[in-house]
């Protein structure tokens, strides 16, 4: 099983929940890093009611899935209420941010890898 930043993109790679370690970003913001190749991944982001992810922007195109709660999230100058099941695209180079209005999660997923968060 393989769960490092270091595995072959040729080979698969399991991730299991209790492996990946929580860090937090920010106040009442918290990232896990799940499965991930160079060209893909998968992370978990847990917000407390208030928490912010501040508006920025990179290179890598993003998916963002409401696991749970509710959040305002802006993608360049469009923002949305985005609750449990709902998601959205965010290209690259999009400024984008989001403030959390119920506590919850969010799961983004990214092209390429983000190495920075690594």
């Amino acid at each position: 099983m393989t769960t490092d930043a270091t595995f072959e993109s040729s080979k698969p790679s399991f991730v299991p929940d209790a492996g990946a370690q929580w860090e937090t970003t920010g106040p009442g913001v918290r990232r896990k890093v799940l499965a991930h190749g160079p060209d893909l991944m998968l992370t978990r982001v847990a917000f407390e009611t208030g928490g912010v992810g501040a508006r920025h922007n990179h290179l890598h195109a993003q998916l963002s899935y409401v696991e749970s709660g509710s959040f305002a999230y802006t993608i360049a100058d469009e923002t949305q209420t985005l609750r449990a099941g709902d998601s959205c695209y965010v290209p690259p180079l999009a400024w984008h941010g989001v403030e959390c209005l119920e506590a919850g999660v969010l799961v983004d997923a990214f092209t390429p890898r983000r190495d920075d968060f690594l």
